[in-house]
């Protein structure tokens, strides 16, 4: 099947030309940039969702969109055969769409985490040398057919896309159409994902978006709708399960509630985050136990993980729940009597399902609080303080847009536990639950809350019972208070210093604490997963299988001056991207609408650089790259975090100002150079494949941490302007 395949993406001569869409020229421009960023955003969401090792490595999907669509702009003169591209679509989402298939995707993950250097949720372990290179290769393999059709998806768009740009009489307009158009189908996307909307409306717009450009009517055009109208098709069966009572994709992830199907059990439905359990909404019930001995022990009677936290401080009279899932926690702290009950979860789709099928209905109650945010955002806006601080089991497995940084991260680093710290009243304690599934992740939060408190943590196994899924707890805080409890609660100490006993917590204090800098909570020191190199390997065999498909000239050993200018303009601007929405995130929160603001943001920049550039048509290239540099450098001395406690408001005018400026300057360099440049549609092309590389680069952050970054970013900008070309070469105004 791989080798029949694999010619869809040939260019023989017999390759389908295509019409460039409407007649107007700006506004087939504006559609093939709404298009293609709305794919770019889709396929990246659903791939990483059905195939949850792609969720721990968002950018890998990203760099073969920019390779697709950097090839395509090379590659503008060769027939567009958009029906190849089309094909390519439509394999994904029937890969998707059988449930047999789309599990065997799934599998994917499982075969590359023998690895073992990158946490995923299910992972496998293999003892064999021989069979852990067996897994490994076929993982690699299946991955690697999967970046083809990605890759060849986005290479006829890349193709319009080219032919639009170089054929537009107005080559600033067309850059700023096309950021308008890309600006659009980043909100269209979002909007969609507020309103869970699934697969099915995606590809149904993507082939409104696709009708423009199939051609004149006729048997070409037959078969082009016809093949789109498959994949819409397709996509409806794709984002169904029949097993769930409900399935939603909320802005972060694909969630399936359904039903218990084990008699006895003390709750009625679980969650499944991205096809592996996450959550049971637990109904508390006082005889559930006596019934199964062995699901509820009667020793942990009324001593569950959603108890212990009120049993150490009892008579608490408020308590902030950090990461309340569906209830939980919440119903734990409404049963010991807690007054006023702040419970914080990042996810509106999550809160929903506890509202609507939580048996104990915890969120209906007064005496609760609901905040939909980042748990880092509110402990930099939040002025109340509480009896007891209780971090849920918040362990995230999802990534944010275009970082390495999953939605849990900053929550978890040196920074954010002392500001968690700042929200206890004198007198409080801080409990922390984690399944740490690694023993240098129980280290790390052991490390860090010493740090930060100044004592030995109280540690302790909770395992999974029918009572909840169990993990570790960490007490902090006002610890006399809790040995006090114990020494009072014969019971409860029994079952903790069991707990103990068989599940030992061998803790050296040795692991390196994760940072605002460095937050990579799952990986055990600062460095490059292996996983991550031989994914790049899989991108460097891409590129040659795409160039020996298309058969167009060398591209690095025939590029000029000019090509490089605007390759590390392109590899520049996308890790200034990443820097900026990874230090954002620390500032105003790691939410969806935050990264999608940022995203828009920084598109907005390139508008107003295009409105410079209109406007005084003669700006100095020197004073925008001095602009350009200082900016960087400043930034990098520069701690946004710092303004995390300023007014929502002020503080995202500041953040806008300081991380946008660079993104300004470095517009007005591009839209210089692009506006005289000889051959548009190859520009592009190495800009894109500046940033596919760019896409690659960004796993350094593993090594050197996030700040670096710029560093990085101030030599790619260094290098195009030693690549600039002369006034004679028609580059400058």
């Amino acid at each position: 099947m791989f080798a029949k395949i694999l010619p869809l993406f040939s260019t023989d001569s017999t390759a389908t030309e295509s019409q460039v869409g409407p007649s107007n020229p700006t506004l087939a421009l504006f559609l093939i940039s709404f298009l293609g960023l709305f794919l770019e955003l889709l396929l990246i969401r659903w791939i990483t969702t059905e195939i949850n090792i792609f969720a721990y490595l968002q950018n890998t999907v990203l760099v073969v969109c920019f390779m697709g669509f950097g090839i395509g702009c090379m590659t503008s003169r060769q027939p567009i055969a958009l029906r190849r591209g089309l094909a390519s679509l439509f394999f994904i989402v029937l890969l998707l769409a059988i449930p047999m298939t789309r599990h065997a995707a799934g599998k994917i993950s499982r075969l590359l985490s023998v690895l073992g250097d990158l946490l995923v949720w299910d992972m496998a372990f293999s003892r064999n040398p021989l069979g852990t290179l067996e897994s490994v290769g076929l993982g690699l393999a299946a991955t690697f057919f999967l970046m083809v059709l990605i890759c060849g998806t986005f290479v006829p768009i890349g193709r319009i896309l080219g032919r639009c740009m170089t054929t537009h009489p107005n080559p600033i307009s067309a850059y700023s159409v096309n950021i308008a158009g890309s600006l659009a189908g980043i909100w269209c996307f979002t909007l969609l994902s507020v309103f869970y909307q699934p697969p099915f409306v995606w590809l149904l717009l993507v082939a409104i978006c696709f009708i423009p450009f199939l051609g004149k009517p006729g048997k070409n055009l037959a078969l082009d709708g016809s093949l789109l109208l498959t994949i819409v098709m397709l996509a409806w069966f794709a984002g169904r399960d029949s097993s769930a009572k409900e399935l939603l994709w909320s802005p972060y992830q694909k969630l399936a509630l359904q039903e218990f199907q084990v008699k006895g059990m003390a709750g009625n439905y679980s969650v499944a985050v991205n096809n592996t359990f996450y959550l049971a909404l637990s109904k508390y019930n006082s005889s559930t136990g006596q019934s199964r001995p062995l699901l509820y022990p009667p020793e942990m009677h009324g001593i569950s993980q959603y108890d212990v936290p009120l049993l150490l401080h009892p008579d608490a009279r408020s308590m902030l729940i950090v990461g309340s899932g569906g209830g939980n926690d919440v119903a734990g702290a409404l049963r010991h009597g807690v007054s006023e009950i702040t419970a914080v979860e990042i996810d509106p789709a999550i809160i929903r399902l506890g509202k609507n099928y939580h048996g104990d209905q915890p969120y209906a109650s007064p005496r609760v609080r609901v905040i939909n945010d980042d748990a880092r955002s509110v402990f930099a806006t939040m002025r109340q303080q509480f009896d007891i601080i209780s971090f849920g089991l918040l362990d995230s497995h999802t990534m944010t847009s275009m970082t390495n940084a999953r939605l849990d991260h900053y929550v978890y680093t040196e920074e954010a536990l002392r500001k968690a710290k700042t929200l206890l009243l004198p007198g409080g304690t801080m409990t922390l639950a984690f399944e740490a599934a690694k023993p240098f992740i129980a280290d790390r939060m052991a490390t860090m809350l010493r740090r930060v408190f100044q004592q030995m943590p109280l540690t302790f196994r909770v395992p999974a019972t029918g009572y909840g899924p169990g993990g570790l707890i960490f007490v902090v805080g006002n610890l006399d208070l809790a040995h006090q409890q114990l020494a009072d609660n014969p019971t409860l100490t029994t079952v903790i210093r069991g707990w103990q006993e068989k599940f030992p917590v061998i803790l050296s204090f040795k692991a390196p604490v994760t940072t605002d800098d460095w937050p990579y909570l799952y990986l055990p020191a600062p460095e490059i997963p292996t996983l991550y190199y031989l994914l790049a390997l899989l991108v460097v065999g891409l590129f040659a299988y795409t160039k020996w498909c298309f058969n167009f000239k060398p591209i690095f050993s025939h590029w000029k001056a000019g090509d490089w200018h605007f390759f590390f303009l392109g590899a520049g601007f996308l890790l200034l991207e990443v820097q900026n929405i990874s230090k954002a995130a620390v500032v105003l929160g790691n939410t969806w609408w935050v990264n999608a603001v940022i995203i828009s943001g920084i598109l907005v920049m390139i508008l107003m650089a295009n409105l410079i550039v209109v406007k005084f048509p003669r700006v100095p290239i020197a004073a925008s790259y001095a602009g350009l540099i200082g900016s960087c450098v400043a930034l990098y001395f520069v701690d946004l975090a710092q303004f995390a406690f300023l007014p929502y408001a002020l503080k995202a005018a500041i953040v806008a100002l300081l991380a946008g400026t660079p993104i300004l300057f470095s517009g007005v360099i591009f839209v210089r150079s692009f506006a005289f440049v000889i051959g548009k549609d190859a520009a592009l092309g190495a800009n894109l494949i500046g940033a596919m590389i760019g896409g690659l680069l960004q796993s350094l952050t593993f090594l050197t941490g996030i700040r670096a970054l710029l560093l990085i970013v101030t030599a790619f900008y260094l290098a195009s302007l030693l690549c600039r070309p002369s006034e004679s070469q028609r580059f400058a105004a």
